[in-house]
């Protein structure tokens, strides 16, 4: 893990959709005027954040176009992260929930426009780049799919695993295969996900498990499958490890995967084994539920968390 007295560990995240974010939440007092919280947000920009928050140096490259997409990255910018925008003709997404009530309404939701090939081009190209200069890159998805051709992941992948740089993606549907295919070293994938695709034919441990060992092949390290308020699985070839986190109130759910991700790419970046990156893995994840803000969580409470996230081996699975 990075502490005061290493370098910095360096992470690339790929951002094809960033978002602009923008809150509602109740005032304090009976009368008081609802609050209203601005933020870059989209599945990258939160694992940035929370990676920049473990101690990493992080860079994000996505196709922050339109207004969206230029508050969002000014927004991203002042959290610490550097940006890297590359060209996008159309706009970046966008969304406004409510959450006056407790849970999340959604108002409005405005969907990021697809990128043409030579803004697809413009997008590998400077993940490439920056990747090239980094400890590790992480590969996130899109939303909605489309708005990148699956590909891209997996030309990335093999490119930069050929180039001795180690990727942690954080995948589903096509992207996620693309990226299996193609190699690196870890996938983290959600047990619907495992499901949802055919997979696995329960969400029991063992079906799980085997279709890990499935997507695993003989590409990938290793993949990690996420299993909401359940232990999160690391399996291997040769090993499947069962990481709990002690039980927290939840808050908010939503954030805890990218969270997740981010602790295995800054642990992996500053020299960590498998085992001890889903260790802090599971850690940002689970002290994500317990706030408000998606992404977020201060390095030094995720790192003492860590320290009783346990670890128990099921053998080969």
């Amino acid at each position: 893990m990075p502490t005061s007295t290493t370098p910095r560990p360096t992470v690339c995240v790929l951002a094809p959709t960033p978002h602009l974010t923008v809150t509602i939440e109740a005032g304090a007092g009976a009368s008081a005027e609802p609050d209203l919280h601005v933020h870059p947000g989209g599945q990258g920009l939160w694992v940035a954040r929370m990676a920049e928050s473990l101690g990493a140096d992080v860079v994000v490259c996505g196709p922050f176009g339109g207004e969206t997409g230029t508050v969002a990255a000014f927004l991203a910018e002042s959290e610490g992260p550097r940006v890297r925008r590359t060209l996008a003709s159309g706009g970046a997404g966008g969304y406004v929930h409510d959450r006056r009530e407790g849970q999340r309404a959604e108002v409005v939701r405005v969907a990021a426009a697809a990128l043409d090939r030579h803004e697809v081009d413009d997008l590998y190209g400077t993940v490439l780049m920056e990747g090239l200069e980094s400890d590790v890159v992480v590969l996130t998805g899109a939303d909605p799919a489309d708005v990148v051709p699956a590909d891209l992941v997996g030309r990335l992948a093999t490119d930069l695993r050929a180039a001795g740089r180690r990727v942690v993606a954080d995948l589903s549907g096509d992207a996620a295969q693309a990226f299996a295919a193609a190699g690196g070293t870890v996938l983290k994938i959600s047990h619907e996900e495992l499901q949802d695709t055919g997979l696995a034919t329960s969400d029991r441990v063992p079906a799980l498990v085997k279709a890990a060992r499935r997507v695993l092949g003989d590409a990938l390290d290793a993949v990690v499958v996420s299993r909401a308020d359940q232990p999160t699985l690391l399996v291997t070839a040769d090993d499947v490890l069962e990481a709990r986190a002690p039980e927290l109130s939840v808050v908010d759910h939503h954030g805890a995967g990218d969270s997740m991700t981010a602790g295995l790419a800054v642990a992996i970046a500053s020299g960590a084994d498998l085992a001890q990156a889903v260790r802090l893995g599971v850690a940002a994840g689970a002290l994500n539920v317990t706030r408000h803000g998606l992404g977020t969580g201060r390095r030094e409470h995720v790192e003492r968390l860590a320290q009783d996230v346990t670890l128990e081996s099921r053998g080969s699975g």
